[in-house]
């Protein structure tokens, strides 16, 4: 695809063009489901309340001027409560309101509350928790637990060998299930989708300068490989950002 087309079909605004169009909402569609099913046999994680006193720097000015990419962490693990307070930073949910409670108010804006959202987290180095691959759910505050294992390696090759994934305590794996956003807003999808990740990740960033841990926004990974590992089937949902996690040096 022509860096033209992209610029006209992804990153600039086709709202106009869209009025043209009917949405699958206008058509009386149902909404898709806002965080994806599970089996409820499977493993769950409790996660701590959130509160602020996990937060060393209550300052946002401080927070927002210290803020940098981080890609040397210490060799220690974060607590439970710590990766609790991270992804209620990232995706919490704060409030469901509306029709049968459909819709969430969040810790992160999204167009029109679509929250596009999965995330997914390779398990390094954190408290009370066993190495592996784990899926949050944002409605109950809770984590899945999809497998168990050392997964510290492979995903710092699948991010085209950027070794220092590997000495993360968790990295954050956001996938993307676009037609949660695309029932309302069609053509317009993929620009929304694009800023609302860069709204999570840097709700993220803002929370692990709060707490004395660092982060780095990673764009640069084989789609294929980290869809594998996270087990999605890259058309309905698909890897979009990630994030490792350590305790500052």
């Amino acid at each position: 695809m022509k860096i033209e087309n992209i610029k006209k079909e992804v990153i600039q605004s086709n709202f106009p063009k869209s009025k043209t169009l009917q949405s699958d909402e206008s058509q009386g569609v149902r909404q898709p489901f806002l965080q994806k099913s599970y089996d409820e046999k499977a493993k769950i994680i409790e996660l701590p309340e959130v509160g602020e006193e996990i937060v060393q720097k209550l300052d946002v000015y401080q927070c927002l001027k210290e803020r940098r990419s981080v890609r040397k962490y210490a060799k220690e693990d974060i607590t439970l409560k710590q990766l609790s307070f991270l992804l209620w930073a990232t995706q919490g949910v704060e409030k469901m309101v509306g029709k049968n409670k459909k819709t969430t108010y969040r810790t992160v804006p999204s167009g029109g509350g679509r929250h596009p959202f999965e995330t997914y987290l390779v398990i390094n180095q954190v408290q009370e928790l066993d190495k592996g691959l784990y899926r949050y759910l944002p409605l109950e505050h809770k984590l899945l637990q999809i497998q168990v294992g050392d997964f510290s390696n492979q995903v710092a090759q699948n991010s085209m060998g950027q070794k220092y994934i590997e000495n993360a305590a968790v990295v954050f794996i956001w996938s993307v299930v676009p037609y949660r956003t695309e029932w309302r807003y069609t053509i317009n999808t993929p620009k929304l989708v694009l800023l609302d990740a860069g709204h999570v990740c840097q709700n993220l960033y803002i929370a692990c300068e709060a707490i004395g841990c660092g982060t780095c926004a990673v764009a640069c990974y084989d789609q294929e490989k980290m869809d594998q590992l996270i087990g999605v089937d890259g058309q309905e949902e698909f890897t979009i950002y990630l994030a490792p996690v350590g305790k500052r040096i």
